[in-house]
C-alpha cells in the first residue's frame, strides 16, 4: 500500500472513490432495486464516480495526448451520463436508466480500473508487486 500512500491528493481520492464505487456498485447490481436503499447508495455511487472522474483529471502518469490518456475520455462519458442516468430513474425510465449505470459500471469503472494493472502502473506494484 505504500505507492498509494505516498502518491499524490489526486491519486489517493481518485483510489478511494473508486474503491468506494466499486464496493456500492456490486452492491447495487446484486441487490433488490427499487427500494430507499437502493436510491440512497445509489446517491452516494453517483457521488463517487463523479470524484473519480473528475479527480482522473489532475493524473497525467500516461501522456498521449498533452498530459491525458485515452483512459480520460471514459471520465468524459461518465461525466455526460451520470446526469441523464440520474434524470432516467426520476423519470421511471428504469430500463434507460439501468443500461446507463451498467454502462458506466462497466466501462466507466471496470474498464478503467483495469488500466491501471498493466505491469508499471501503481495498482500493478500493490496488488502482483510489481
Amino acid at each position: 500500500m505504500d505507492p498509494l500512500l505516498e502518491a499524490s491528493l489526486a491519486i489517493r481520492i481518485h483510489a478511494f472513490a473508486a474503491l468506494t464505487a466499486l464496493g456500492i456498485g456490486v452492491v447495487q447490481l446484486l441487490g433488490v432495486k427499487g427500494t430507499t436503499m437502493h436510491r440512497g447508495l445509489g446517491y452516494v455511487w453517483v457521488l463517487a464516480m463523479a470524484t473519480v472522474a473528475v479527480s482522473s483529471f489532475w493524473i497525467h502518469e500516461i501522456d498521449q495526448l498533452a498530459g491525458f490518456s485515452l483512459i480520460h475520455v471514459l471520465s468524459v462519458y461518465v461525466l455526460v451520463t451520470l446526469p441523464p442516468a440520474v434524470m432516467a430513474a426520476r423519470a421511471g425510465q428504469v430500463v434507460r436508466h439501468r443500461y446507463m449505470m451498467r454502462g458506466m459500471f462497466f466501462f466507466g469503472l471496470l474498464l478503467a480500473g483495469a488500466f491501471t494493472f498493466l505491469p508499471g502502473r501503481m495498482m500493478y506494484q500493490i496488488v502482483l508487486g510489481g
